[in-house]
């Protein structure tokens, strides 16, 4: 770990406008050029970023030792929140091997109404994408089941496609096992569970908005009773045979949701979970403590399963998509990328080009629904320069963190509008990896699905509107506003002195 020195800072003056924008201007075309032309690895080009903003920052009168320290700074106060994102990875694998997942994924699954298409669509993978925190692998799954009963229905396959990617996000934004629902509160500086609960106030209408107008649609939709795909009835055989069901597989997500209405610490209630999941994964499913263990770190497997009757080799593709996640090691790509991102955004702090973008920000936005336009559109354009739902939550949440500070606002509001217009605006980018992502597994293009991807526009709409209208604005206390001003005031002196 890097120990900081006594120094004294050379910081000669602030950068001026133009000096702040470079950094930013080369994250943009490097990330644009390198990620979505070249399909470059993103972490190696924020790494070449961050030499960028480092030169800017030598030419201010920073020193390497002052960067170091700031960059060291930025983690710190991120590592509790990627802490909780290394215990989901831990929680994905035993909830696997518990059969709680997959148990949550096979009823689920029996509510499916043919006569109402979409809005099923939308449920079922709404579901899905909650208990795994994934809407990728909802899409692969169980959207790809639905695109198959939508085309023997005669419903409209850009609608459905819309509905099934529409509902992917909407569990993805809420489930407490989802990457990005754990990056928005790193980025904002809030934490995970007041950053779920806030979402509500933009996700639920947003949602709301995309079952009435499936629900009007799917009343005039030509449909047909009794059809059954057999992908449906390959993962519901496959299920059955896989594991023991038991009510008492649901205790893990109960733990959860209990310690998160009880307020109590995130990690010990996860970890708490994580065990339940393993101690039922032995008892009810006969998986070893070696396998259960490996789940933990490695991810669930499903050669892991020993039960009579079932037959890995023979597991469906997308059965084994579907399961084959979690543990530990899978966060890893996560973390290092949050990593990368903190070396540019550490260096653009300690060089200044931060407050003097923000300055310039603050002098155009007169009003917190200006704030939040401002911040909605710098998501936008993250996701259509880089196509990535990461760097399209933790740039603009470093950008704009201080602005909502200095407004009075709680940080919930910010990682909410990061979820809001980067998570979910990203699969509507057809350049974008997670666009791409849903032209494979679909069948259907980006342009013909993204109107009827209802919740992945109406959600960053429904924050604009409470922007302006100040509905749903968690306001700081006093005693918040006068820490946030101490805080200031001390960072403030040591760059004086």
């Amino acid at each position: 770990m890097y120990m900081s020195k006594e120094k004294k800072v050379h910081v000669k003056r602030k950068p001026t406008f133009l000096e702040a924008l470079i950094p930013i201007i080369a994250m943009l075309v490097i990330l644009t050029l390198g990620k979505g032309v070249f399909g470059l690895s993103t972490e190696p080009l924020l790494i070449l970023v961050a030499g960028i903003a480092a030169l800017v920052a030598f030419r201010v009168g920073c020193t390497w030792d002052e960067m170091m320290d700031e960059i060291c700074q930025k983690i710190a106060k991120g590592m509790p929140a990627i802490l909780i994102l290394i215990v989901v990875g831990a929680l994905v694998g035993t909830w696997m091997t518990s059969g709680t997942i997959p148990m949550m994924i096979y009823y689920g699954v029996q509510i499916i109404s043919p006569s109402w298409m979409l809005i099923t669509s939308f449920l079922i993978t709404a579901i899905v994408s909650i208990a795994t925190g994934t809407s990728w692998g909802s899409v692969a799954t169980m959207g790809v089941a639905l695109m198959g009963i939508a085309s023997a229905l005669g419903v409209s396959l850009p609608a459905t496609a819309g509905a099934v990617i529409a509902g992917s996000y909407f569990g993805d934004k809420i489930s407490p096992l989802s990457d990005t629902t754990n990056l928005a509160p790193i980025a904002a500086g809030s934490t995970l569970y007041e950053h779920i609960g806030h979402m509500f106030w933009t996700t639920v209408p947003a949602a709301a908005v995309s079952l009435v107008v499936y629900g009007i649609v799917g009343l005039n939709a030509d449909v047909s009773a009794g059809v059954e795909s057999e992908a449906v009835t390959t993962l519901m055989t496959q299920l059955d045979s896989m594991y023991s069901w038991n009510i008492l597989l649901i205790l893990p997500v109960l733990i959860v949701l209990a310690g998160s209405l009880m307020k109590k610490p995130t990690i010990p209630v996860m970890l708490l979970s994580s065990l339940v999941a393993g101690v039922e994964g032995f008892i009810f499913q006969g998986i070893g403590v070696k396998d259960i263990l490996t789940s933990t770190v490695g991810g669930f497997n499903i050669s892991m399963i020993h039960r009579a009757g079932f037959d890995p080799a023979n597991a469906a593709e997308s059965v084994t998509k579907l399961l084959n996640r979690g543990g530990m090691n899978s966060i890893m790509g996560t973390t290092l990328l949050v990593f990368c991102a903190f070396c540019f955004a550490g260096i653009m702090s300690r060089a200044g080009c931060l407050d003097v973008i923000l300055k310039k920000i603050l002098s155009v936005t007169k009003s917190t629904g200006s704030l939040i336009l401002a911040t909605v559109s710098s998501c936008i354009v993250m996701a259509l320069t880089t196509g990535n739902s990461y760097l399209s939550i933790l740039i603009p949440g470093e950008m704009f963190r201080d602005a909502y500070a200095e407004r009075g606002l709680k940080a919930k509001n910010l990682s909410r509008t990061l979820e809001d217009a980067g998570t979910v605006f990203v699969p509507l980018v057809p350049w974008s990896a997670a666009g791409a992502y849903m032209v494979s597994c679909l069948g259907v293009e980006t342009l013909a699905y993204a109107p009827w991807a209802i919740l992945c526009y109406m959600g960053f709409v429904f924050a604009i509107f409470y922007g302006f209208t100040g509905i749903g604005i968690a306001k700081m206390t006093p005693e918040e506003i006068e820490a946030y001003q101490a805080e200031k005031a001390k960072k403030q002196n040591e760059l004086a002195e």
